[in-house]
């Protein structure tokens, strides 16, 4: 006898998903941001000349976490529709654009390396385009929960492009905290 779950156990199940999928997306979201000092706190960042559109530092942690929020409950969303045959894809496809992001702010932060973060950036972009084309074919709310986070990437990518122009040695602008050069 095949018996077909609830409306409440269906909710249920995805809240089980949403109570692992978002705090473990926030998770690695801010493990990267701690893998280098970010915003006031990176000497290399406060050095830079920024664009007249930076935002303030409180407001990229903000953003952050409303995006990685929301990409957590859209994954959720995915895994939960077990009758979707694009639910493998999509799983795989959302696990390549979120390493992807994880690996801009060492990169830009840490290893000073503006325009290779600005091509991650555009990289990052593209990844969850087809992440949220594909959540779109299978549940709406899952693309349309990605949206906040595309419109964020187009932002920070025209950040990270206006550092990389203002900035053209931004590199050597100020030694890493690892570097052992002197200066007198």
């Amino acid at each position: 006898m095949r018996e077909i779950a609830s409306k409440q156990q269906l909710r249920l199940a995805f809240l089980r998903w949403a109570m692992v999928t978002v705090p473990f997306v926030l998770l690695l979201g801010f493990a990267s941001a701690r893998l280098a000092p970010v915003g006031a706190a990176n000497r290399w960042y406060a050095a830079l000349v920024k664009p007249a559109q930076t935002p303030p530092d409180w407001a990229f942690p903000v953003a952050w976490t409303i995006i990685y929020i929301f990409m957590g409950v859209a994954l959720a969303m995915i895994i939960h529709a077990r009758g979707s045959r694009l639910r493998g894809t999509a799983i795989i496809l959302f696990a390549l654009q979120l390493v992807v992001n994880l690996i801009w702010s060492p990169l830009f932060f840490g290893a000073h390396q503006v325009f290779a973060a600005l091509i991650v950036i555009a990289l990052m972009f593209v990844l969850a385009l087809a992440t949220t084309l594909l959540f779109g074919r299978i549940r709406a709310a899952a693309a349309w929960l990605f949206v906040p986070y595309l419109a964020w990437l187009v932002f920070a990518g025209l950040l990270t492009f206006e550092i990389d122009r203002l900035n053209p040695n931004a590199e050597t602008l100020v030694p890493s905290s690892s570097s052992t050069q002197i200066s007198l």
